[in-house]
């Protein structure tokens, strides 16, 4: 039986109209987006996986930039630039940093603990990521409230309802974490430091050292992809486990249970709905036909829904085995981020469940969801525990 509180949650996304797209259309063309949406998995799952027909460059006429970050290349450009940064993501180096996210994340919570009562998002699920992946990348963690300005402004609102001010201010946005950036790696440059920046500086691709523009994408990617999707991540898995008692006392019983229980979650109610692709040739996708230079959008949150890939779609099951998802999409372009998310997750919903006895939603609260065609999850989380 599907509650109330579960029904809330597929408020932060359309749910309904997902279901339709499956159970009608598939591959349906929609005319007022000018775009191919993809809502079955095995659909979705071709268009991650086959780069080669499906590719993440600018379209035709796009006004993309002629240099694209690594999220709109192909190989072997790409490749190149993401075994760059592989490095500072490689399971040995993702667990050392257990130790220090435990810490951080333990330091957030003494500083609630006497309180009664904890905003998720702004006491925790931002806070955390963010101070992680400035340490990576070596800029100050002070400056985190900087970057959730800028990056706030950045990731959320929709298209077509931009105007002139907002389309405005999203370039002062975006040239002041350019400026903040090249001041970073020109401090890198007079003063090498062994972190993030440091390593782009020092990284070659073909002989050749990354542009300056390229140390910027990545050094804006990075932090941005870096905090905003396991924010989303850690708020959605508490706002799932508050929807669902009996799983929060479970997993509070036996914590080994939390990884199964993050990629449940990542099912259920991921950070991002999906992603977008150009058709690089003429192909048939889901028996429709699809001419070149096409924009699909693949809407993974709607393949983690389709009961032939995942039975019973509908209920949150923290021990769900198989679980293929493509929360983190899924080839060339899975998130490199993926373990440091994961862990990050763990740590933290480990120890909030673990240190704040009868954790639950703040009677009254209504959930505000992140305006965004692209991210899922609520700006506000606020919830209330026993001293």
């Amino acid at each position: 039986m599907v509650t109330q509180a579960v029904k809330e949650l597929w408020t932060l996304f359309p749910a309904e109209q997902y279901r339709t797209l499956r159970e009608r259309q598939p591959v349906y063309f929609d005319p007022r987006m000018r775009m191919w949406l993809v809502s079955r998995y095995d659909e979705v799952w071709q268009v991650f996986s086959d780069h080669a027909t499906f590719s993440s460059g600018a379209p035709a006429g796009s006004s993309k930039p002629a240099q694209p970050s690594i999220l709109g290349m192909d190989p072997p450009r790409q490749r190149q630039l993401r075994n760059i940064v592989a490095q500072a993501f490689t399971p040995r180096v993702i667990e050392r940093l257990a130790p220090r996210i435990n810490e951080i994340v333990n330091t957030l919570l003494d500083q609630v603990s006497k309180r009664g009562h904890i905003d998720i998002i702004h006491d925790l699920a931002y806070p955390l990521p963010v101070t992680v992946i400035a340490t990576l990348l070596g800029v100050p963690t002070q400056d985190r409230e900087l970057f959730k300005r800028w990056s706030d402004n950045l990731v959320t609102g929709y298209i077509r309802s931009f105007t002139p001010e907002i389309m405005q201010k999203r370039h002062e946005n975006l040239r002041a974490l350019d400026t903040y950036f090249t001041q970073a790696i020109e401090e890198h440059r007079q003063r090498p430091q062994d972190d993030l920046i440091g390593a782009l500086l020092q990284a070659e691709v073909d002989g050749q050292h990354l542009s300056q523009q390229e140390l910027l994408d990545f050094c804006r990617l990075l932090l941005i992809a870096g905090h905003e999707t396991t924010t989303n991540l850690i708020g959605n898995a508490v706002l799932c486990f508050s929807a669902h008692p009996q799983a929060m006392q479970d997993l509070r019983a036996d914590p080994s249970l939390t990884p199964g229980a993050i990629e449940e979650v990542l099912r259920f109610l991921p950070s991002v709905q999906g992603g977008n692709r150009i058709t690089k040739q003429e192909t048939t996708l889901g028996g429709q036909h699809l001419a070149q230079g096409e924009v699909v959008l693949a809407l993974a949150i709607s393949a983690h829904y389709d009961a032939a890939q995942f039975p019973d779609p509908e209920r949150f099951d923290i021990r769900r085995e198989p679980n293929r998802h493509l929360a983190f999409g899924y080839g060339i372009h899975f998130c490199l981020g993926a373990a440091l998310a994961r862990l990050e997750a763990r740590l933290a919903l480990q120890a909030l469940l673990q240190r704040f006895p009868n954790l639950r939603r703040e009677p009254g609260s209504p959930l505000e969801p992140i305006t965004s065609p692209f991210v899922i999850g609520v700006k506000h989380l606020p919830m209330i525990f026993d001293l």
